[in-house]
């Protein structure tokens, strides 16, 4: 039911979720037994004795009952973030709800579910009930969240826990969707759930970690004195602890450490991901059995995607062929870890950016903290297509063995192999029409991750290019042992952070759409006369410091000149620069360089493999096109965006073909 004019006296809310069961609603003063409440409005009906028996009937009704969580589940809040409530609060709601629904004395009765009327109140009671009933309910996402489009003002968009301004909001509607997905692809599994071990290992003095799938778990760094590893075979190897009984008594160990130890080789984690400074000795992991993984980077920045790539093959592996599970963990268990995790979460099962944020800040407060969350946002399609070509490859070798066992069978001695069988599919996908082949973008394509190597050289080719992500955020949130969190962040930026993978150059080449686009916009030439050109371009591209995203050229233009037999080549008559973006060909990416010369033919693909230019160009609304009666614009110099002067798009037969018409 919408919110409704004739209460407004409340100053608050209501919003019917259930039809006559079930209400959310939201009050500035908590709602009583003279709260009005907005019943239905009964049908309407003929004077009788009837109609007043059914106002006596409406005078009877039972008063709703009222409750909220507001002042029993708490968020933790890290600096200015309010929520979303974590799953722990969502299995006590759920605890609380089923009892009043239950109540034999709420049979009959409407149910409120009431928050205060500050706008963060608002959002996390919105967003606790319409994952409710979504987790539990098993509503579709769209049902859940249809009752709150009606919430006027709008709920307020949920903030990450870092110390900078807050550049990028959650929605009640991703945590929803995010909620929902995780369940759909088995990810958040409510039957398993444990809430008294939920709310024992959150806190920072029993080991500061929660699950957030069944596969991978995320936790805060553990600290032992001393720090650095111990090699296996030494003295001090054979006195680090082997078995559970041998960790409980351990003397030197914190309880904390204790806890983590003691889970993991209970819940079977097989590798141990490092990614912050060394402040514990991994050897108390190795001596457990558990594989132990150093990926350091600097704390409030994300991953290159070289490492990205490493971790999420070593995470599938484990997965899906060792069947154990993956922990992983920086400073706090929050920011670098919520990047890795979910990046393999995006690949694995498509989730959005937002989707995986809002689901793992539901199982862990705090995830994903400044510039990572637009690092995930930018990088969520390359994730999703390395999941994509790793099937494809892997259905290519299938396809390819078979094919290959199915040709020994039949006596070839000749057999095809995967990579010619691959070979083969690429060639027959890239060839046209007319029986010609393009040549494969090297510069561009994905290689599945079964084929990665850390020393192939087009890694940064991949995603985002490093140079163009955010900066670093000032500060990471902690947890403290007092329940709370650290607000002022005392950690500074570690000058000396370990290495771990470089990223290498990138390769460029001509894209092949480029050159597709200009030997189209060539049909009449030969192809002798257009190898030449694409040799003298790409010498000329080649020239070029590589490190330079923006050159400007200039061309010599050419007047064609026609008999009756064939066309020849005249002398160069003016100098016209032009603009040659290498980054995106796009007319407002205009930077200062040094000119180089070019021919005119060379500045005709150039400008011709960019549709805004075409565009321009091709205008029908040039005064000059209505003046001539030919309706081709003379060539020449025309400004396109009122900055830069560009070469006239005519082709040299319709100057040619201009010059003949008007010499007649």
């Amino acid at each position: 039911m919408a919110p409704s004019a004739r209460y407004s006296s409340n100053l608050g809310q209501i919003i019917e979720y259930i039809p006559d069961r079930l209400y959310l609603a939201s009050y500035v003063e908590p709602p009583d037994a003279n709260t009005v409440f907005p019943y239905p409005d009964p049908p309407p009906r003929s004077p009788s004795k009837r109609s007043q028996r059914a106002l006596e009937t409406q005078s009877r009704r039972k008063q709703p009952f009222y409750f909220t969580v507001d002042d029993t589940l708490l968020y933790n809040a890290f600096h200015h973030d309010f929520g979303p409530l974590h799953i722990g609060h969502l299995y006590r709601f759920a605890l609380q709800f089923h009892e009043i629904l239950g109540a034999e004395e709420n049979k009959d009765r409407p149910i409120v579910f009431w928050s205060r009327a500050d706008p963060r109140s608002r959002a996390n009671a919105s967003c606790l009930l319409a994952c409710y009933m979504v987790l539990i309910q098993s509503w579709p996402p769209h049902l859940a969240l249809a009752p709150i489009a009606q919430v006027d003002p709008p709920l307020m968009p949920f903030r990450d826990a870092g110390y900078s301004q807050a550049d990028y909001g959650i929605t009640v509607q991703d945590v929803v969707y995010g909620v929902w997905k995780a369940k759909e692809e088995g990810c958040c599994v409510l039957e398993t759930f444990d809430l008294d071990e939920y709310e024992r290992f959150e806190r920072v003095e029993q080991g500061d970690f929660n699950w957030i799938t069944p596969h991978f778990l995320a936790f805060a760094s553990p600290q032992s004195t001393p720090s650095a590893r111990t090699m296996e075979g030494t003295e001090a190897w054979e006195a680090l602890p082997k078995t559970l009984a041998a960790v409980d008594a351990h003397p030197t160990l914190g309880q904390p450490f204790k806890n983590v130890l003691t889970h993991f080789k209970e819940r079977n984690i097989g590798l141990v991901v490092r990614l912050n400074s060394v402040l514990y000795d991994a050897a108390y992991f190795e001596a457990l059995g558990i594989q132990h993984v150093d990926m350091i980077f600097e704390d409030g920045t994300c991953p290159p995607l070289s490492m990205v790539r490493k971790f999420i093959r070593m995470a599938h592996e484990m997965i899906t062929v060792k069947k154990k599970g993956i922990a992983v963990h920086c400073k706090a268990g929050l920011g670098r870890t919520g990047c890795l995790i979910g990046a393999y979460l995006i690949y694995r099962y498509g989730f959005t950016a937002n989707e995986i944020i809002s689901y793992m800040r539901f199982m862990r407060p705090g995830m994903v903290v400044g510039p990572q969350q637009h690092w995930l946002h930018l990088n969520q399609g390359t994730f999703r297509e390395w999941w994509v070509e790793e099937r494809v490859e892997r259905k290519l070798r299938k396809e390819a063995a078979l094919a290959a066992a199915a040709a020994q069978a039949n006596g070839n001695h000749q057999p095809s192999t995967p990579v010619r069988a691959m070979q083969k599919t690429h060639l027959g996908r890239s060839s046209s029409k007319n029986g010609t082949s393009t040549p494969p973008n090297r510069g561009g394509v994905r290689t599945p991750l079964g084929e990665i190597e850390h020393d192939q050289a087009r890694d940064n080719s991949i995603g985002v290019q490093e140079d163009y992500l955010p900066a670093p955020t000032p500060g990471q949130p902690r947890k403290t042992q007092r329940g709370g969190v650290d607000r002022h962040h005392p950690y500074g930026r570690s000058t000396n952070a370990v290495p771990t993978v470089e990223e290498e150059s990138v390769d460029h080449e001509i894209e092949p759409e480029v050159a597709s686009s200009t030997r189209r916009s060539h049909a009449a030439e030969s192809d002798e006369e257009w190898n030449l050109r694409m040799r003298s371009h790409r010498k000329a591209s080649a020239s070029v410091s590589p490190g330079r995203r923006e050159r400007s050229v200039s061309h010599h233009t050419t007047t064609m000149t026609t008999t009756t037999t064939t066309t020849t080549t005249a002398t160069a008559t003016a100098m016209y620069q032009v603009i040659d973006n290498d980054a995106s060909n796009d007319i407002e990416n205009i930077g200062m360089a040094t000119p180089k010369t070019k021919s005119y033919d060379q500045a005709q693909r150039a400008t011709s493999a960019s549709g805004v230019l075409a565009k321009v160009r091709g205008s029908s609304g040039s005064p000059k096109r209505a003046a001539g009666g030919s309706g081709v614009r003379e060539a020449g110099v025309r400004k396109t965006s009122g900055r830069v002067g560009s070469v006239g798009n005519v082709s040299p037969m319709a100057a040619t073909a201009r010059k003949v018409s008007g010499a007649q």
